[in-house]
């Protein structure tokens, strides 16, 4: 199994509390702890307000800090999971990207999905277009970003976007392009936009539903006549690690009292339940279980959330002693 890693940008409230002016020292010296191994790749959230709810706590802007991973790593590979198709038009990301994986020497992976977070578009001004309609834009979105990494040139006259001679130089880098990763598991569009153009998918990683997502994939996959098998399947996991299950609970405490601090407790409650009382917040051998269970149903990218980490790297460090020498 590979592993990438989340570096905190503040969208999960895993940077508030420290000093604005330290919060880029503070994520260069994640990225470049992940860099020293096990984890081939780190990654970042495309938001710009906070969850669980809209705060005043900073969230750093995705593709700024894919140049500034670029200029300051030296091997690890750079993504965002997901970069929002609608925040942005499409040629223009592809330049952007185009230019990240220049500086970072052919490192650029490309997270890209439709987007969810209808209070961020509205505050933002983009509306709030139906899912059919963000859907559409993905579709087209990514056929102009495919054009212009593989010949550097765009015409397309689509329903959402239009390009007419767009013009990229230089080109990306890698062979092909900047690798593709389609995120969310919608069943009829969604992972049917995967199966034409994805060289990687990122759905819900529970068994049962990694399972029927990559069913699905397959189908559409032998309907639009693309090879199911050279698609990479991935899961993104909010991993609470802990020693023993002790130091788990404290864990989730600690991180329960953190939210407290920023958002209504109600809304602190359930958000650390989102990532601290499922199957990958536990001791490192229930933690790696659940992993080897995901992988024997397909998944062999796994990309953890350590939503302490910019505080506390004992989670991080369990991991890289303990799981991923098992599992890679």
């Amino acid at each position: 199994m590979r592993f990438g890693m989340f570096v905190p940008q503040g969208w999960r409230l895993d940077l508030a509390g420290i000093d604005p002016a330290d919060h880029w020292q503070t994520m260069l010296g994640l990225a470049k702890h992940a860099e020293a191994g096990p984890f081939e790749s780190i990654w970042v959230y495309d938001h710009f307000h906070t969850v669980p709810v809209p705060t005043e706590e900073a969230t750093h802007e995705a593709w700024s800090l894919m140049s500034a991973f670029a200029a300051a790593t030296d091997t690890i590979r750079l993504g965002q999971m997901c970069t929002c198709m609608g925040y942005r038009n499409p040629a223009y990301l592809a330049k952007v990207a185009a230019t990240a994986d220049l500086i970072s020497g052919g490192r650029v992976e490309m997270g890209i999905g439709a987007g969810w977070y209808e209070h961020e578009w509205r505050a933002y001004g983009y509306g709030f277009p139906t899912a059919g309609e963000r859907l559409g834009q993905l579709d087209e979105g990514v056929q102009i970003m495919r054009d212009l990494w593989a010949t550097g040139k765009s015409t397309l006259d689509g329903k959402h976007y239009q390009t007419d001679g767009a013009i990229l130089r230089p080109l990306p880098l890698q062979d092909g392009g900047i690798p593709l990763w389609i995120a969310g598991g919608g069943e009829k569009k969604t992972l049917r936009i995967a199966a034409k153009y994805a060289k990687y998918t990122n759905f819900y990683p529970e068994p049962e539903m990694f399972t029927r997502k990559s069913e699905i994939l397959a189908a559409h996959c032998k309907d639009v006549g693309t090879d199911f098998d050279a698609i990479v399947r991935s899961g993104n996991l909010s991993v609470v690690l802990g020693e023993t299950e002790k130091d788990v609970q404290d864990k989730q405490a600690w991180l329960k009292a953190h939210y407290e601090k920023y958002v209504p407790a109600e809304e602190a409650e359930r958000a650390v339940a989102t990532f601290a009382s499922g199957p990958s917040a536990g001791t490192p051998e229930q933690v790696a279980e659940h992993l080897k269970a995901l992988g024997e149903r397909g998944m062999s990218y796994a990309i953890l959330n350590f939503p302490e980490a910019a505080y506390d790297r004992s989670g991080i460090d369990l991991f890289t002693k303990h799981i991923a020498p098992a599992l890679a």
